[in-house]
């Protein structure tokens, strides 16, 4: 099998073709132009060449004797190393050349130099300047002097200053190779170590990941902005299509559930409603410090089943608080047996069953459904345990409901007495004794249920916050408390009723 090659050495690679190929780039511009710096620098030294056989006395007196004019055009090319300087008189005849085969032959090339104005520039193989030259009497141009030098190509120049050149090469050289490896171990580090399949290998698994949980996730970064979601998450969250990219607070979220995901609320297990379902989140900051990942689960399922398990634990209290009132009454009666106190045995037993009846038939004239009146009516026990009365108030009415609002009814009421006997049992009696008031009325086309109590009641300030929090004041020991009222306000909104709070009174709206 085929070793792959790391990160690093990739990235290493990759950038040093990409140094070669730009100090190639780089040594060709500067080829380019050194060659054109030298042959500038040429034209002007044959021009220079030129000027002075021109300007000399001689050559513009002696323009027709070709045996005179040889030695100064001779002697111009020996002391300034041009490949040759010849004198051409106006007809472009060659008068003088270092080579004499060339002397009375015609030079045809292109100049400017006839018609009075120096002339620079390439002629074949050569670079060359012409200089006209001027009768000294009439100021008449009767000829002119081509000085030439062979033009070495492209590479002369570089070559003339190869150390140069190669230094400076060296020197981005070694710039390019050190900015590739610092920045392939940069890279590395980055990533981890890891290598590109593995970090592909990674992605995928985690996208896998992700949608095949059944929980949801939710990542946000530094600006609370999401990054991924899960289709788990987007439906337990109702989140819209495009809810990646965009704020938390931007989003149709209640100020709960944006609170959690922010983490201005803190904890674990934090208990959200969300569209009627309670969702259970955890959220966890990333090490960096830039983003969170948020865990949600739907606890509904589960909070309804803790709920059949609580109404079945109320009933054990129910019947434990029975039971030992029943055997208060039976102590009572055996010692008043034991004192032969008959007569006020008698007095005791009507006492009792005076009493008990009361309260079943206040219960059954006034509750027609048999699930509300035996809540009712099992409750009425327990308050008695806990020192506290429980009562109905003058105007409840309930005729026969069916089974989905006798349960939301049940659920209601069960929950909103217990939490009545929860918040008076710190309390101490005085006066008139602790109290719960409980109203049952059946509208057209609802139920109100009013439950009131003699505590202190909600502050105004955590009105709301007691249903949207699943709020509670109860000691932690007892497990995960608070979620009794967020079911109610549940069970409420699912009816497309409500639920509100003032004081120590409580009243939900259920429609039927």
């Amino acid at each position: 099998m085929r070793r792959r090659r790391s990160l690093a050495s990739q990235l290493l690679a990759w950038q040093l073709v990409v140094v070669t190929l730009l100090l190639v780039a780089v040594g060709a511009l500067t080829v380019v132009q050194t060659a054109g710096n030298f042959r500038s620098n040429e034209e002007r030294r044959m021009l220079a060449v030129a000027e002075t056989v021109a300007a000399n006395s001689l050559v513009q007196e002696r323009m027709g004797n070709w045996r005179e004019l040889s030695a100064p055009a001779e002697t111009a090319r020996s002391l300034s190393g041009a490949s040759y300087v010849l004198i051409l008189d106006d007809r472009r005849l060659v008068i003088a050349s270092p080579d004499p085969a060339q002397i009375g032959s015609t030079l045809d090339t292109r100049t400017t130099a006839l018609e009075g104005r120096s002339w620079t520039g390439t002629a074949g193989d050569s670079i060359e300047a012409h200089v006209p030259v001027f009768d000294p009497v009439s100021r008449r141009v009767n000829g002119m002097v081509v000085a030439g030098a062979e033009d070495p190509g492209i590479f002369a120049g570089a070559l003339e200053q190869p150390v140069d050149v190669l230094r400076y090469l060296a020197i981005a050289l070694i710039i390019g190779v050190t900015g590739s490896l610092l920045l392939a171990r940069r890279v590395k580090n980055q990533t981890l170590g890891l290598e590109p399949h593995e970090i592909t290998a990674l992605v995928e698994n985690r996208e896998a990941l992700l949608h095949g949980i059944r929980e949801g996730v939710v990542g946000l970064d530094g600006q609370n902005r999401i990054t991924l979601v899960n289709d788990h998450a987007s439906d337990l969250l109702a989140l819209p299509e495009d809810a990646v990219g965009r704020s938390v607070e931007e989003l149709e979220l209640n100020d709960r559930l944006r609170d959690v995901l922010t983490g201005r609320a803190t904890g674990v297990d934090q208990l959200v409603l969300r569209q009627g379902v309670v969702l259970t989140l955890n959220r966890m900051p990333i090490e960096s410090g830039e983003g969170a990942v948020v865990t949600l689960r739907d606890r509904t399922e589960l909070l309804a089943l803790q709920h059949e398990l609580d109404a079945s634990q109320h009933a054990t209290d129910t019947l434990r608080a029975q039971a030992h009132e029943f055997a208060n009454r039976l102590h009572t009666i055996a010692g008043l047996i034991a004192l032969k106190e008959y007569d006020e045995v008698t007095h005791y037993i009507h006492q009792i069953s005076s009493a008990q009846d009361q309260w079943r038939t206040e219960v059954s004239s006034s509750i027609g459904d048999s699930a509300v009146a035996a809540l009712l009516i099992a409750k009425a026990s327990l308050a008695a345990e806990r020192g506290t009365a429980l009562r109905l108030a003058a105007d409840s009415v309930l005729g026969r409901v069916d089974e989905a609002l006798s349960a939301d009814l049940v659920m209601v009421l069960g929950n909103l007495v217990d939490n009545a006997l929860d918040a008076l049992s710190s309390l101490s009696a005085d006066g008139a004794g602790k109290w719960i008031e409980v109203g049952v009325v059946q509208l057209d086309d609802e139920v109100q249920v009013v439950v009131r109590d003699s505590g202190p009641g909600v502050a105004p300030e955590l009105a709301e916050e007691v249903f949207r929090h699943g709020f509670t004041t109860k000691a932690a020991s007892h497990g995960e408390r608070g979620i009794g009222l967020a079911l109610i306000r549940r069970a409420c909104l699912r009816r497309g009723g409500s639920v509100s709070v003032s004081g120590s009174v409580f009243t939900a709206r259920l429609p039927w």
